[in-house]
């Protein structure tokens, strides 16, 4: 799977409203054949902050999710509410679903 972290820097002015700014994007990426996930998260640290943590089930699938409508829409209308250039890490992983973390094992949940 392609595996991809994102930061988001938002306008303070936007930040309490990225989630509905960023809605119509995150509900038709969600949608794609190929997306296994695509979940925000606010900093604890700095509310101007989300971390966009999403994964594709291959290249072909990552490929067509840059090439959609709504990708190329988003490239549009989501930077006028960014501070900066958001920044990623983007890997291929060689599993198609997150691992246990099994140094912090729920008693009872193998």
């Amino acid at each position: 799977m392609i595996f991809i972290t994102a930061k988001f820097r938002v306008r303070p002015e936007h930040a309490d409203r990225w989630p509905e700014i960023s809605a119509d994007f995150t509900r038709a990426t969600r949608a794609e054949p190929g997306c296994l996930w695509f979940d925000w998260s606010r900093s604890v640290d700095d509310p101007s902050e989300y971390v966009l943590v999403e994964a594709f089930r291959d290249d072909a699938a990552g490929a067509a999710h840059v090439q959609s409508a709504h990708f190329k829409a988003a490239q549009q209308t989501l930077p006028p509410h960014l501070a900066e250039t958001p920044r990623i890490v983007n890997a291929n992983v060689p599993q198609d679903d997150w691992s246990l973390l099994g140094e912090m094992a729920v008693p009872g949940q193998e």
